[in-house]
């Protein structure tokens, strides 16, 4: 008899993606320093095809960017014992915190089509031409 060797299964990979998502959600609202790291939103997390690894995007509000990605980054390895205690799995993934800069592209992006949508602005000329003139 052979070994069944099992391939990835990209559901659970997504339903595991999504269950670290909401369980960092309230344990950064709990362990994270409001007033270093800004208002932290996580917009998705990114697992490895072996569950070791877990980038995870954010977006802030009230501090820069590095600033909140540096905290977060010191308290991962907290972070990752307090998920080790949550979730029921065999591999908790390390944590890197990753700046989401969609949501700045995305306004950017916005602005630049408003921008080429707006009608046109009319020249008009300060002297009005002299129809008799010759160039």
């Amino acid at each position: 008899m052979g070994r069944h060797k099992s391939k990835p299964n990209p559901g659970r990979n997504t339903r595991l993606a999504d269950q670290i998502q909401k369980d960092l959600a309230g344990l950064i609202q709990r362990e994270v320093d409001v007033a270093r790291a800004g208002l932290i939103t996580l917009t998705g997390v990114d697992l490895s095809a072996d569950y070791a690894h877990a980038k995870v995007y954010f977006t802030v509000m009230g501090a820069e960017p590095a600033t909140a990605a540096s905290v977060l980054n010191d308290k991962a390895g907290w972070l990752h014992s307090l998920l080790f205690k949550m979730l029921h799995i065999h591999t908790v993934p390390t944590l890197r915190f990753v700046h989401d800069d969609q949501l700045a592209r995305g306004i950017a992006l916005s602005q630049l089509i408003d921008q080429a949508n707006r009608p046109a602005q009319v020249f008009t000329p300060s002297e009005p031409e002299d129809p008799d003139e010759q160039p």
